[in-house]
């Protein structure tokens, strides 16, 4: 126990750092994604904290950090209309967390497995990208969409092309601009490593600077400079309460007497199937960013999963899944252990419960500089030309991954990204498994692996070259598996050589039953 305990703080002076940065990024979009939910702001809350030490305490992953998720606000948004009252979607998100176990219990997180390395790269690249160009809004005063927004049509009208087009007709806010501006120069110059920090600056994280800067700012703003003053709009917006009282009654509970409603059955299956999937996609994403590359088991991921949204279902929370953009927050700075994803939890709770009117002071555009530099890492153009170093048949589906992902949503985006790399592993596969070899007269056909349906073109073209009155050695000795389809193309085959006068012999031939011995002669 002590050693186990021992090795949880022994990195805590990265991951103390590194969970204040997933704090900040957190927060507002706790708050964001209840409000494109439907949800009470409130809940929202409820999830990031039942995300940080729920989650957080149970999972496998040192890095993963969980919380309610972008993907999911337009499911959980129908869901809450559909349903007769929340505390009834409540009661669907705690069996949603209840069927996640069951998926843990069944072994699906094996799923996770067969997920191409292009196209969980192309996720994380394309996740960086839409953080840079649905911050830059934010970034500059305008707050119509909410702020964790990661869909290509969004709720104000606009798509995430056309709202940075709007922009230069709407009257956008200078004192906002001018915070996001020098955040975004302080932090590149932070990260940098051109400064010295020494062992106790070190300890600081970049972002947090420059929250506590841009309060400085504002408040600056607001005394000296009304012209640049930020209005309430371009601020944190956390629910405030006056008493304590006040502060627990915030908190709603399921409403277990509808468990008998068909709806609510399939509401909660639904949420289970997105959540667990979008989980596998981003322990696997944040598993390529781990420096360490450490590796996540996936079944107890989902595990950790249910228990949350069943946590959370009971406390009056939205689902909870993997959350790719405070993951990744939680890696670029330095984070370590599990300690980080618990003490962001840690955080979201005594500063919601004790400082709340503190956090509304943060402007928003100070918080979209933090997301635009992590946007950044995940997208940065080094990435691209080592993709591209590698490859057409790793680059292809990594920039379709991305294109796919940025003009609809994560999930469809990898699922075209899953259908082009397959495209090109089958290729690869069906290219390298059967060659030819020629030396006058004499044929060498030499299969390198085993042989499935996608190789029967390639066998029986390969097979209609070799011409008449010639030999024919076929090579199966790396071979432990012909399919019933190849091996009747090699049987028909052995019709047409005895007819064109084609000696045919097969070397160490596999004990199939569905070849016909009757015409070889192995050598």
């Amino acid at each position: 126990m002590m050693n186990r305990a021992t090795s949880f703080f022994s990195h805590w002076q990265k991951d103390i750092p590194a969970s204040v940065v997933v704090f900040l990024v957190a927060l507002p979009l706790c708050l964001g994604i209840a409000l494109a939910s439907g949800a009470p702001l409130f809940s929202g809350l409820i999830s990031g904290i039942v995300g940080g030490l729920v989650v957080g305490a149970l999972s496998g992953s040192p890095l993963s950090v969980s919380g309610p998720a972008a993907g999911l606000a337009v499911v959980v948004l129908g869901a809450i209309q559909s349903l007769p009252t929340f505390e009834i979607f409540l009661l669907a998100v705690c069996l949603a967390g209840v069927l996640q176990l069951a998926f843990a219990g069944l072994g699906a997180g094996v799923l996770s497995n067969f997920i191409p390395t292009a196209v969980i790269k192309g996720m994380l690249s394309a996740i960086g990208i839409i953080l840079i160009l649905k911050q830059i809004p934010h970034a500059v005063g305008y707050d119509k969409d909410w702020l964790g927004d990661q869909t290509f049509r969004q709720q104000d009208g606009y798509n995430t092309f056309s709202e940075l087009v709007h922009l230069a007709s709407e009257s956008l806010s200078l004192g906002a601009f001018l915070i996001s501006l020098l955040s975004l120069v302080f932090l590149f110059w932070w990260d940098s490593g051109r400064i010295n920090k020494g062992k106790w600056l070190s300890l600081v994280p970049g972002p947090l600077v420059v929250v506590l800067f841009s309060i400085a700012t504002s408040l600056f703003y607001q005394r000296f400079f009304s012209d640049l003053a930020i209005e309430a709009e371009h601020f944190v917006q956390v629910p405030v309460a006056a008493t304590a009282q006040e502060f627990f009654g915030q908190f709603t509970f399921p409403d277990f007497s509808a468990i008998g409603m068909p709806i609510v059955w399939t509401t909660a299956l639904t949420l289970a199937l997105i959540a667990s999937v979008e989980t596998l996609l981003n322990i696997e994403a944040v598993d390529k960013l781990d420096p360490h590359r450490r590796i996540s088991p996936p079944n107890r991921e989902l595990f950790a999963q249910g228990a949350g949204n069943m946590v959370a279902g009971l406390l009056g929370g939205i689902p909870v899944t993997s959350v790719i953009v405070r993951s990744s927050a939680n890696v670029s700075s330095g984070g370590q252990t599990k300690l980080s994803a618990i003490s962001h939890g840690l955080l979201l709770l005594a500063c919601v419960a004790l400082i709340p009117a503190f956090l509304n002071l943060i402007p928003l555009s100070a918080l979209a500089a933090i997301l635009i530099v992590i946007g950044y890492k995940l997208a940065a153009p080094q990435i691209f030309i080592r993709k591209y170093r590698k490859g057409w048949a790793h680059f292809i589906p990594y920039v379709v991954t991305i294109l796919a992902i940025l003009f609809t949503d994560l999930l469809t985006g990898v699922l075209i990204g899953l259908v082009v790399g397959a495209f090109f592993i089958v290729r690869s596969n069906f290219h390298s498994a059967i060659s030819v070899f020629q030396d006058g007269n004499n044929y060498l056909l030499r299969v390198r692996k085993d042989l499935s349906f996608v190789h029967k073109w390639e066998l029986k073209r390969q097979l209609s070259m070799i011409p008449e009155n010639s030999f024919l050695l076929i090579d199966l000795s790396k071979v432990t598996f012909v399919d019933l389809d190849n091996a009747e193309i090699i049987n028909d085959f052995l019709i047409v050589a005895i007819e064109n006068n084609i000696t045919v012999k097969i070397k160490q031939l596999p004990q199939s039953p569905y070849l016909f011995l009757d015409n070889l002669k192995p050598s």
